[in-house]
């Protein structure tokens, strides 16, 4: 592998699926030099819902069906629409008739070796020594790398198309019968790659011993894109989405309100996935600290804007960046006996474990434990009971809400509390709780369910907006003054 100083940039499913748009402008570039450079791709836009899950309605994929196969082979089916859906993304993309054969050639492959695959391992778990649920998760790491595999050769395709030396760097595994760990994995893959000479394509998948979907599931991508950015020493990381990260969601405060963020941390940013607005998946952002590896969000489709830098540099002075709200439910524990016994806390983190709950924030006091959480209610519910068996004369309320963060890289001194809080009461949003902890990156505030969308307008009004920031500008500048004539004073005397 020849060292150089490349950057590791990664492309998403939305926008892989216009990857046509972007050959020019951002893959290739207006330089005469388009290489230094390094792309991770995503399959294209609905591909990996098709072959696992929706992931958002949950409608079952291929995966899914081949896991509860209750009618005949229903995965069969789904499996062809997977590869119908492949040639209608690259048919989209690709302009000569060759790569379309190309392309249709690989899909048909594949397609056809992941069905030879599970019809085998189908036959092989109807003898009784073999459990088909041992080997559900090997079926969808096999699953999930068609969909990269699949984007990464058909940009390949396109930009040699074009004249680019591209290579595809296939790091899915498919058909290797090494055994490797992810970083052995991302080495074999580079080993022979030339950044000065060659533009390599590389899957977003990465089949390893440790396993990705395992501890990530469909975050992987951005874990291997991480990876490889540490591994080959980037200079510096990219994420290129569809749109800027900025102040608050245009949607609901208006496109002509918000600003770009231009410039965060990665305390920021892990706060931005914790309420669910991912910048980068969070494990990933911790490869990229510890190596020491800038990131940067930038909008794919405006490649001259250098986009949000993402590192380890304070603030020049204290604002909030962005305003974002997520709906938890509020899960209540009431004990009267809590008090001055241990123990209590633990269980409950022990039962929301089990159920695989993700807790976005938490609060308690001398009897009551309350966890902000981001799952469904019907697994709530489930916690409930088992909150209530553990301890029979505990009383538990649930409750749906709104938890709306202001979050800045520094809020000393902004007074984000007490500004928040008369802004909602200004706005006829009536606050249920706020949270602030010492030198934290955020202020959440929490409201009715309802009342989210509006309590992020006002507070992003309040925080925001040109108005808000000028008001910042002109206090700061009065208590400057003010210290100025205080020293004058104290010379004088």
């Amino acid at each position: 592998m020849t060292v150089a100083n490349h950057t590791v940039e990664k492309i998403g499913g939305t926008s892989m699926s216009k990857v046509h748009e972007l050959r020019d402008s951002l893959l290739i570039g207006n330089t005469e030099n388009p290489y230094g450079r390094v792309f991770v791709v995503s399959a294209f836009g609905g591909i990996t819902n098709l072959l696992l899950e929706h992931k958002k309605s949950g409608q079952p994929g291929v995966y899914a069906l081949f896991s509860n196969d209750d009618n005949a082979h229903g995965w069969l089916d789904a499996l062809s629409d997977v590869a119908g859906a492949m040639r209608e993304a690259h048919g989209a993309v690709l302009d000569h008739p060759a790569d379309i054969h190309a392309a249709d050639e690989f899909v048909r492959e594949r397609i056809e070796g992941a069905r030879s695959c599970l019809f085998d391992l189908q036959r092989l778990c109807s003898y009784g020594h073999f459990r088909l649920s041992d080997h559900m998760m090997d079926i969808r790491e096999l699953l999930s790398g068609l969909g990269e595999s699949h984007s990464a050769f058909v940009t390949v395709l396109m930009l040699q198309r074009a004249g680019v030396n591209a290579r595809l760097v296939d790091l899915s595994g498919w058909r290797d019968e090494s055994e490797l760990t992810l970083e052995q994995r991302i080495k074999a893959g580079f080993d022979q790659v030339d950044f000065a000479t060659e533009l390599p394509i590389v899957t977003g998948y990465a089949q390893c011993t440790e396993g990705l979907m395992r501890e990530f599931d469909r975050g992987y991508s951005e874990v291997t894109f991480a990876n490889i950015a540490a591994i080959t020493g980037a200079r510096e990381a990219i994420i290129h989405k569809e749109f800027h990260l900025s102040s608050a969601d245009p949607n609901l405060v208006g496109a002509e309100n918000v600003r770009k963020l231009g410039h965060t941390n990665y305390d920021v940013a892990d706060q931005l996935s914790n309420l669910g607005m991912e910048a980068i998946h969070p494990k990933a952002a911790k490869i990229l600290r510890k190596a020491g590896i800038s990131l940067r969000v930038a909008n794919a489709f405006e490649p001259q804007d250098p986009g949000t830098l993402i590192d380890e540099a304070e603030a020049e002075a204290a604002t909030v960046d962005i305003v974002t709200g997520l709906g938890v439910v509020a899960l209540e524990v009431f004990e009267q006996d809590m008090v001055g016994v241990k123990g209590y806390d633990q269980k409950i983190l022990e039962v929301l474990a089990r159920h695989k709950v993700r807790i976005v924030s938490k609060a308690s006091n001398a009897n009551t434990i309350t966890h902000y959480l981001d799952a469904p209610l019907k697994t709530i519910r489930r916690v409930e009971r088992d909150l209530l068996e553990a301890f029979p004369n505990a009383s538990v309320k649930i409750n749906r809400l709104g938890l709306v963060s202001a979050i800045g890289r520094s809020l000393e001194g902004l007074g984000v509390t007490e500004r928040g809080l008369t802004a909602l009461r200004a706005g006829d949003v009536k606050c249920l709780a706020v949270q602030h902890l010492p030198g934290s990156v955020d202020v959440q505030f929490l409201v009715s369910q309802e009342a989210e969308d509006r309590a992020i307008k006002l507070l992003h009004d309040a925080f925001v907006s040109p108005e808000a920031v000028a008001g910042e500008a002109h206090s700061e500048k009065a208590a400057d003054s003010k210290k100025k004539e205080t020293a004058r004073a104290l010379q004088a005397a």
